[in-house]
Formats: C-alpha cells, sequence, structure tokens
C-alpha cells in the first residue's frame, strides 16, 4: 500500500481530536476546503458516529472560516464514495467548496450537472 497524503496532517487551518481541515491541494475556487479523518479511512459510511460529529462539526467551522476570508456567496458540500463516484484518494475527505456569482454559466442542478449526458438530460443509472 503507498503512501497516503491524507493520513499526515499537513498545513491544518481547523482541527478537532478525530479531524482536521484543510485547503484543497487541487482547489476549484478560492477559499475550497476539504474536511479529514485523521484515521484511515476510505467510505465515510465506514466512520464511526463520533467521526462523523468531528467532520460535521469542522465542516460548519471551516464554512465560517471561508465565509469570513472569502465571502462566497453559495458552497457545495460532496464526498465521492468509491471509484464509480470519482473517488481517487482512498481516504474520506469531504469537499467544502465555495461558489461564486458568475463563476458557472448556468449553476443551476449543482451537483447534477456531474451525471448530464451529452443532450444536457439528467443520466440514468443501468
Amino acid at each position: 500500500m503507498s503512501a497516503c497524503e491524507l493520513c499526515t496532517p499537513r498545513d491544518v487551518v481547523l482541527e478537532n481530536d478525530l479531524a482536521y481541515a484543510r485547503y484543497d491541494s487541487n482547489s476549484l475556487s478560492r477559499g475550497h476546503v476539504i474536511v479529514v479523518p485523521k484515521r484511515h479511512v476510505a467510505d465515510f459510511f465506514d466512520m464511526g458516529p463520533s467521526e462523523q460529529s468531528a467532520v460535521l462539526a469542522l465542516l460548519n467551522d471551516a464554512r465560517r472560516l471561508v465565509q469570513k476570508n472569502h465571502s462566497p456567496d453559495g458552497y457545495n458540500i460532496g464526498a465521492n464514495i468509491g471509484r464509480a463516484a470519482g473517488q481517487s484518494r482512498m481516504h474520506v475527505h469531504v469537499h467544502l467548496i465555495p461558489r461564486y456569482q458568475g463563476d458557472a454559466p448556468d449553476p443551476r442542478g449543482g451537483i447534477r450537472c456531474v451525471l448530464k449526458d451529452a443532450k444536457g438530460q439528467a443520466a440514468n443509472g443501468p
């Protein structure tokens, strides 16, 4: 197993006993933060209740920090769980992505836009 970049907290902006937050190294917008449990676990649903609570508490703290420092107009929150969902780092991390007026031509639908087919329709599963 190769070294997990998220197992060693770095560039921490917030933390509690079970999780930490840092700015995303592959940021999608100003203030893009990831919240990461300190224990190596790949799946959000495999975290214990206390870990999930710690992650959500830091997500709220991160939102206050980002709001103060960047004043975004909105947010997307997301976690990719499994390779089919786009997870590339097999250590849970929850994204807090600040959104700004005009950062996308038409932001309606938010994350649903990821699952659109070539005709612009919502994609249907198998």
